[in-house]
This record gives structure tokens, sequence and C-alpha cells, in this order.
């Protein structure tokens, strides 16, 4: 491995360590009080818009990226 591949590696695990990324899927009550502690704590980053799950399901799912602390 040369040394600007190392560097790099080291700088991708930097960046990929600092945000957690996931789909929540839940009631819209549900989401929002989830979506309200994680700004209240500092850590929202992105929220995608609400989705629906689709069919008879009456779920919404969103889409988000945390700051690690």
């Amino acid at each position: 491995m040369t040394t600007r591949e190392r560097a790099y590696a080291k700088a991708s695990n930097q960046r990929f360590n600092q945000f957690t990324e996931m789909w929540i899927v839940g009631s819209p009550e549900g989401l929002a009080a989830m979506i309200q502690a994680a700004r209240a704590t500092g850590r929202l980053v992105y929220i995608s818009a609400p989705q629906l799950m689709g069919g008879d399901d009456t779920r919404h799912r969103r889409y988000l990226r945390l700051r690690n602390h």
C-alpha cells in the first residue's frame, strides 16, 4: 500500500466514523418524538421527507444522518 493510499484510507475512515446513517420506520407521531430527541441533543445533521411504506401499511419511513459524539 502506498503512502497516498494509506492517507486516503485514513481520511475515509475518519469521515465514516463521524456519522451514523439509518432508516427509521414508524407512525408519524413516533418518528416526530425520535427526531425531536435527535435535534435536542444536537446530533441531527440531515433528515429526509417522510415516505409512506406502501400498501395497507400506514407507517412512514425517514432517512437520518446523525453525528457521533
